[in-house]
Formats: C-alpha cells, structure tokens, sequence
C-alpha cells in the first residue's frame, strides 16, 4: 500500500466515494462498508471487459442521425452529427490522439444511457469557452531587479531604441512591402539625406506637442522636402520604372518635379479630409470645391492610378466639407459657443427654423460617430501593430462612404437647390418630401438598402421633429405656435376666435409646385379641411407628403381644442387639464415610443425561435403529407421530390392553407410586398394617436355646442320659422297678411310686420321672439311684376349667437328664406283658394238682375259652373304643390337631416351635413337656375290662382276671360306634366315622381 501509484491512490478516493454514494454508509469502518469495497476492487483489478467496437458506435451514430432525418427533426440531426464528430475529433486528458477507445467507450456509454433519443425535446445551447488567463507578471522588473540603470541628465527624455542610435553605416533600415510578400535591406540613396535631424533639448519645455511637430514628423509638405528611405524592390519602385519607361519610349516626355509622400502620409491626410479639415497639403480647397495636387506621387504606384484614387477620394472629401459647412453655418447661429470655423459673425441675422435646426442635429449626430470610426483608424495607423494600406482604410469606409453619397444627394436636393429667396415653409416641406421620398426610392430596392433606409429614416425621424411639435401643441392646447412661419398651415391672426368667419377664414393652407420657385396659398375656406383637396388639381403639389393622410383630422383638432379653449363652458375644466398635462406623453414621444414597439416586435425571443422551429417541424411533415397526395394524383411516388417541395413552399405563410383548399392558384404577384413598408410605419405608429386626439378634440367641441350652446335647438327653430313646421305659429303671421291683401290694406310696413311676428312667435317661445325679425327690401322695377311677387319683398332674420352661426352663416339664412318665400307664395295661393264662399255668386246674381243684363254668350249659371270648376282644378294644383313641399321635401328630408346630425364626429362635418340639407331642399324645391323654367310655370299658375280669386270676389268677370284663364292653366298644367313625366322617366329626379302622378290625375280629370 505504501508504494501505490497516484492513480491507484485516486482510484480508491473514488471507489470509496461510489460505495458511499450507492450503498448510503457514511462509516467507512463500518463492516458492510469495507465488504463492499473488497467486491468493488474485485471488480476492477481482476474482471476483465471487452474492448470497445468503434465500427459498432459509428453505426450506431449514423443510425440515430438517419432516424432524425426521417422524423423530420432536421436541426437536430444537424446537432447531433456536428458534436459527435467534434468530440471525436478533440484530444481528451491523459489520451492522446483522437477517435480512440477511451473516445468511443464513451460515446457508448452515452448511448446505452439514453433512453429515445428521437423523442427527446434538445436545443442546442451556446459554449462559452473559457478566457485563458493573462499573464501579469512584470518580467522587465524582475529580471532588472538588483541591476543599476544610468538614466542620464534628463530622465524625462523619450527612449530610443536600439538601431535608431547605432550608425547609419553599420545598420541598415528593413522596410515591408505592402503586399507582405518579402523583405529587403535597402541601400541609403543620399547620405546626406539620411543623416539624423539634431535634437535639441529645453529642460522644462511646456509645448511637448509643438516639440513632435516639429522634430518627429518629416516635413513633406516644405518645398524640396527630404527623400524618405524606401525599398529598390520592383514593387516599391512602380513609379520609378513606369517614368524610366515613358521615358525610353517618347522622346518628348520631360519629367517633372515630384512631390514624394508615403501610403501613410496619404492615409492620413484622407482621414483628416473625411474629418472636415481643409488644410492639407494632397487636396486643395477653392470654393467649396476640393482638388487633388498634380504633383504628388508615390514610389509604388503610378500617377495616374494614384491620381485616380484621390479624385473618388476627393470627391467624397467635398460632400463631407460640404455637409459639414451647412452644419456650421446653421449652428453658428446659437449663442454657445461654436466650433472653430463657425459663421458667429452672422448673429444679427434671422435665425435657421426649427426644421433646418432638427435636420442639422441629425446631421451631426451621424457625424460623431463617422468621426469615432476615422479616429479609429487613425489609432490603429499610429500603433503601426499591423499593415494598413490605402485601399483597406477605402474598403472598411466604404459603408460610410455610400451613405455619405446619399446624405449629400439629400442634401443637395432638399437644402442646397432651393433659391436663397424662398420661405420658410417652401424650404421646410421640400426638405422633409425630400427625405419622405428619398426612403420610398431606396426602400422599394429591398435588402440592398436596409441600412440605407434606416440612415434616412432616423434622419426623417429627427428632422419632422418640430413638425410633430407643432401639430402636438395645436391639437392639445388650441396653440399654433410657429414663430418661424415653417408649418404648412399658418394662423391670419386678423381674425378672431370669437369672430363668425373663424372657421373659414383663421387659418391658411400653403402647398408648394413641384418645381419651388411658385408658392400657392389655399385657403381652407367652406370647409376647413378642403385645403388638400383644392390643391390636387392639374399641378402636383408638394405639400408636406406624411401628413396628407391625417390634415384634415389635424386642422379640425386644431380649430376644435382651440375654439374649445375660448368658450365659457371650458373654463372650469382647464385647471384640471394643465394639472394632467405634466404627465401626458407628446405626439413626438408617442410616434417613437410605437415605432420603437413595432421593430421590437418583428424581433422574436429565443423561446418564439425554439416554438417557431417545432411549428415549422410539424409544418413540414404536415406539407410533406400533402405534396405526396397531390403527387400520387398525377401516378407520381417520389418521397425525395414531396420533402422538397414542402420545405420549398414553407416559407411562404399563406400557401398550406391555400394549398390545402379546393382552389389552388400559383400567381402570388397580389401577395407581393412593395415599397409599402415605410407608409404602413407611419400608418400604425403616428396616424393613430393623431386620429385618437381628433376623435377627442372634435367630440368634446360637438358635446359642448349640442349640451352647452343648444345648437340642435337652433337648428329646429330654423326649421320651425323658415320652413313653416311651426304651422300654428307662422299661420298667424301669414294669414294677417294675406287678409290685409284681400282687404286692399296697405301691408308692406316694417312695424305692422314684426308686430304680428311678435304675437304670433312670443305666444309660444318667448326667447324666440326677440331673435326674429322681418325686414322690406326694395325690389327691381325694372323686372314684369305679378301679384305673386309681391312677396318678395319679405326677408325673415333669425339672429344666432357665437358659436352657433358657425354653422348657421348668413349664406345659409339667405337659402332658407328662398324656400320661405315660395312657401309664403303657395301658401298665400292656397289660402286664397280657401277663403272663397259661394255666396259671393248670389250677390253677383242680384247686381246683374238690377243692372239688367240680358244679353250673355252664356247663361249666368254656367258661367258661374264654370268658374267652381277652374276653382277645383286649380285648388287641386296647389294642394299637389303644397302637399309635395311640406311632406316629401321638407320633412322626409328634415328626418334623414337630423339623424346625420346625431352621427356627425366634428364641426367641419355638421356644417357640410347642412350644406347639403340647404342645397337638397333648395333643388327639390325647383330653386335651382337649371330648372327655373319649371318655378316659372309654377309662378304662372300660382299667379293665376291670385287672379282667379280677385275676380271670384269682385264678381267682375267675362266669358272671354273665364276662356283665357282656362287656357292659361291647362298650356302650363299640360307643360308641367309633360317635363315632371320625362325627369321621372329618365331616373334623374326620382322625388318628383309623386308630383308628377298627382299633376297628372288631375290633368286626366280635364
């Protein structure tokens, strides 16, 4: 026991522990514990096992991976191939070598463990391996330790290393070629060149920075500027062959004096250029425009090449100092303290708006880290650890360098093109259309552009900034505030809150052509939100191209919350809004927090990636099951070409449920994705909260003006005095001036009119009353007068408080008194017709007999039979009149006008509903100039009705004339059916049609 080994000390260690574990004694003096032990060891000194079959596991491995395979288990067949071979393939401790026994014995332990491996759920986790550890013992102090170093006079002198202070002769310098094929020794071209630049030293010099400029760095840029040392190789000597050979072949060429700079030099001044410096000594600065010098070279390679290479770089060079020029300008304007070169001196002027301001900082913020990248570089070339070559700093840039390509494009299109002269708002929505249309373009390319797009999206995001800012403070507080003058929509601040032209005239659309130079203004008259509309005529327009889809739901909003703002009924709730305003997110705030949640939700979580590859599994096997019955329908048994066509088809969501239907089509084009990505982000993230505060805003307006300023009862008192459904009421008004008229009586007298309107009105609404009046305009002589038009003079005044005659205008007062006064003429025939007795006859009876009138054309009874005739055909056509008016125009539209009214979201709405009520009334009761030949032959009869009844009263008629009243009526009786027949006929008057048939039975009974 003495002389055991360290492995058989640690085999017993673990026996022990075994027979502790399984049997559960903790006592190793214990007599069934040592028992044990002796039947363990027994076991493993003199049982002998057989030697693992490594063909056996592999067929094993193999079979498991083809049951996976065949189970559709696809990633981890892939797993299980991939590790099994990894751990065959890796050293083990105390083994050496790999796929040995120890290696397979193991494997086969693990597969007589496992239990299914099939059926086994696995996801193959990442391996970390472990760091090694650093080693951070200082061997330098170490091995100094004890030894006495003679730092010299000036211990703060930078240390040199060991060839630079040897002699030039007994030491030559090794240089690299950039391809890192080979090394060379070079041999000293000039000895005078390369003799060591004396240093001098100044104990306590502050300016250790003008010190390295000065001495560590070669002056390339003096004139006749010393040669570096470089090597004689092919490679490094292009430019030297190249000249040897131009010279060898043409006789005229003359070589130049050369300016020579190393690939470093040139690296470096290229990452200064990208970094906005303009003084260097390779390009050139004038006027904006940068410019490569023509006598600089490199010893390895040729001018043009080097030339060539410059121009790009160049070139991208003038659109960074271009951006960056902008840049200062525009923060030149602030009152910290800008960068070196900043245009302070343009205080006194305008400052940028707020767009310029959004776009600038956008600008900048990319810029930063542009410049993080290029002093990067600059770090890794000063460490000189490993090669850097001019077209590897190019390659690494060259993500930058495109999206530098398409800033600058922006740039160029949005800010620079635009005419010094132009305002504010033009310059403002050309930049962010320039922006909106600059992603629809790249964003319709697809991968190629992802980060193209999200460089221009994040700068679109910055830049409508003040934008959303101030849609946010107009349709939260009722505030346009745009000091600049920058937003498309411009308050007229001549016109107040609390003026009745408010909502047409506050406010002015602007929209630009697309060439920039012509401005328009659209008003948003009649409407308020038609300002789009009106501008999309022949001229395309620019106007701010994101908000088209919600500037109608912002100018209401807007209007809304600041009309709310300014009446009495909000004053006590605005305390408490301000309180919660604290707390409320802005619109901005909003839009990114939703747009941060919508990419945020396109990324899946490892347990979404884990149930979407199980989906997908099922899916597959699923398909695969389905491809085969279709295949077998065509005699077609291929399990091979069924898995490929499943696992072909999978990606596409939609086609097993198509695939899986009775109808089955191929053509996917309508499912095909289109540059909608970007419009579809503004149409889930930004335009629904705009919608939600309009919904708000414009609710809270209509409940306040229907509760609070009983704008539904204004509406119905219009109805009730202007469209006479107020019968009783207006009745007495009417009827006292048609018996004034029957009496020969003077009527048209401003203060018997409203007394009588007074009367009639104050009896049931006193409120009413005060805000009626009648007034008398003069009407034209010059026109033919008939009786009828008497009426005319009469012009009914409904006075309507703020804020109601927003919507009752003085436009709309002016249709309803239109339709008063026909239905005051109609009226007005009807109650003539009504009013006559037959005992007017009599006395007409007894006036003949005592004049003696003997000789007639006709006997009196007949004349007098033929007179209640014409009185019953003509009182049958003002009742179809009358009846047609009252009922199918006025209330069937008056119903379906008062259930849109409940239905109305805003303001705008409710006004355009009751346009459309006035101008529905106003056509159907033959108002309109188009038909004013048919209200001409409606005249003709109602004046004929007034005649007719004068006559019937005075008894002063003649056959001649009871035979011309009767023609009258029946030629215009005859015209009115005949046109009333053809509208109905043709469909484009369907209300007519109930006028029509009853004019028509009554000219039957003619």
């Amino acid at each position: 026991m003495a002389h055991w080994s360290t492995f058989e000390k640690e085999t017993e260690k673990e026996t022990k522990r075994l027979v502790g574990r399984i049997s559960g004694i903790e006592d190793e003096e214990d007599q069934n514990f040592q028992r044990a032990l002796k039947f363990t060891w027994s076991n493993f000194k003199f049982h002998s096992f057989l030697d693992v079959d490594s063909h056996k596991v592999e067929r094993s491995i193999n079979g498991i991976y083809e049951k996976l395979m065949v189970h559709s288990d696809v990633s981890k067949a892939g797993s299980w191939r991939r590790l099994t071979a990894e751990f065959l393939n890796s050293p083990l401790p105390n083994t050496e070598g790999t796929k040995t026994d120890a290696h397979y014995g193991i494997l086969s332990l693990l597969l007589l463990l496992s239990g299914s491996p099939s059926n086994t759920e696995f996801t193959e986790r990442p391996r970390l391996r472990e760091a090694e550890p650093e080693d951070s013992f200082d061997w330098g102090k170490y091995l100094m330790e004890g030894e006495d170093v003679d730092v010299g006079p000036f211990p703060d002198t930078p240390e040199w290393s060991e060839d630079e202070s040897e002699d030039d002769d007994s030491q030559e310098p090794i240089s690299r070629e950039d391809s890192g094929i080979q090394l060379d020794r070079t041999p000293q071209e000039d000895q005078d060149n390369n003799k060591a630049v004396p240093v001098t030293w100044t104990v306590g010099e502050p300016d250790a920075r003008s010190w390295l400029e000065q001495h560590v760095v070669t002056p390339y840029w003096v004139a006749h500027a010393p040669r570096f040392p470089h090597s004689l190789h092919l490679h490094s000597n292009l430019l030297n062959v190249w000249d040897q050979h131009l010279y060898n072949t043409d006789p005229l060429y003359l070589p130049e004096e050369k300016a020579f700079v190393t690939e470093t030099q040139v690296i470096r001044e290229t990452l200064w250029l990208f970094c906005g410096i303009k003084k260097h000594f390779i390009f050139q600065h004038h006027d904006g425009k940068v410019s490569v010098r023509n006598d600089v070279v490199v010893t390895h390679l040729t001018s043009n090449c080097l030339h060539s290479v410059l121009e790009n770089i160049a070139a991208y060079g003038q659109a960074v100092c271009r951006l960056q020029s902008f840049i200062d300008e525009v923060t030149g304007y602030s009152s910290e303290p800008g960068p070196p070169g900043s245009h302070g001196s343009r205080k006194g002027s305008e400052p940028p708006f707020r767009t310029y301001q959004a776009f600038v900082w956008a600008l900048n913020k990319y810029f930063t880290s542009f410049k993080q990248e290029l002093t990067t570089i600059e770090k890794e070339l000063i460490c000189n650890d490993q090669t850097v070559t001019l077209s590897g700093v190019l390659e690494r840039l060259s993500p930058h360098l495109a999206q530098i390509k398409v800033l600058h494009k922006v740039f160029c299109t949005g800010v620079a093109e635009v005419p010094p002269a132009t305002t504010n708002v033009v310059r403002a929505s050309h930049l962010l259309n320039t922006l909106y249309k600059a992603i629809i373009e790249y964003d319709s390319v697809g991968e190629a552009s992802e980060q193209t797009v999200a460089l221009l999206f994040s700068l679109w995001t910055e830049t409508v900034r003040p934008y959303l800012e101030i849609v946010d403070e107009w349709i939260v507080h009722g505030h346009l505030f745009d000091p600049a003058k920058e937003f498309i929509i411009q308050r007229n601040k001549d016109v107040p809150v609390n003026h009745r032209d408010f909502w047409y005239a506050t406010y002015t659309l602007y929209s630009v052509s697309e060439t920039v130079e012509n401005e328009e203004k659209l008003s948003d008259a009649a409407s308020g939100s038609s300002g789009g509309e009106q501008g999309g005529s022949n001229r395309q327009l620019t106007m701010v191209s994101f908000l088209k889809p919600v500037l109608k739901q912002i100018i209401m909003a807007g209007k809304s919350m600041q009309l709310l703002k300014n009446l009495h009924s909000k004053e006590a709730e605005q305390p408490k809004k301000s309180c919660r305003d604290a707390d409320r997110k802005s619109l901005y705030t909003l839009f990114l927090e939703s747009v941060q949640s919508r990419l945020c939700s396109q990324d899946e979580s490892p347990m979404d990636c884990t149930a979407a590859q199980q989906a997908t599994k099922r899916s597959l096997i699923r398909m695969q099951s389905i491809i085969s019955q279709h295949l077998e329908m065509d005699d077609m048994h291929d399990p091979l070409l069924a898995i490929n066509f499943a696992r072909l088809y999978l990606e596409q969501s939609d086609f097993l449920e198509r695939f899986s239907g009775d109808e089955f089509i191929v053509d996917r084009s309508s499912q095909s994705v289109t540059c909608q990505s970007f419009e579809l982000t503004l149409r889930s993230c930004l335009y629904p909260h705009i919608e939600r505060r309009y919904i708000e805003c414009c609710g809270n307006l209509m409940k306040t003006l229907k509760k609070d300023y009983k704008l539904l009862e204004y509406l119905q008192a219009m109805r009730n005095y202007f469209l006479l459904e107020a019968g009783d009421t207006m009745y007495d008004f009417y009827t006292a001036i048609f018996d004034k008229v029957q009496e020969k009586e003077s009527w048209q007298q401003p203060s018997f009119l409203n007394v009588q309107l007074q009367e009639a009105v104050g009896q049931r609404n006193l409120e009413d009353s005060s805000r009626l009046s009648v007034f008398l305009e003069i009407l034209d002589h010059t026109k033919k007068k008939h009786p009828v038009n008497n009426l005319e003079v009469l012009t009914l005044s409904y006075k309507v408080p703020w804020p109601v005659d927003i919507v009752i205008s003085s436009e709309c007062q002016k249709i309803y008194n239109q339709v008063f006064l026909l239905l005051l003429q109609i009226k007005w025939a009807k109650y003539s017709l009504d009013t006559l007795r037959f005992s007017d006859f009599q006395d007409v009876t007894k006036k003949l007999e005592e004049a003696g009138v003997e000789e007639m054309k006709e006997p009196l009874n007949q004349q007098i039979h033929r007179m209640c005739l014409l009185r019953v055909k003509l009182m049958h056509f003002v009742n179809s009149l009358h009846n047609y008016i009252m009922t199918r125009i006025l209330h069937s539209t008056g119903l379906e006008f008062q259930h849109q009214v409940q239905e109305a979201k805003d303001l705008d709405q409710l006004i355009k509903i009751h346009y459309r009520y006035l101008a529905t009334i106003h056509d159907r009761c033959l108002l309109r100039e188009k038909v004013s030949f048919v209200k001409e032959a409606i005249m003709k009869v109602l004046n004929l009705v007034l005649i007719f009844s004068d006559r019937w009263q005075a008894g002063a008629w003649k056959i001649e004339s009871i035979d011309k009243m009767e023609s009258d009526f029946k030629n215009c009786h005859m015209f009115l059916v005949t046109i009333l027949n053809k509208a109905v006929c043709r469909g484009s008057f369907p209300h007519l049609e109930s006028l029509a048939l009853s004019l028509m039975a009554g000219f039957e009974q003619c």
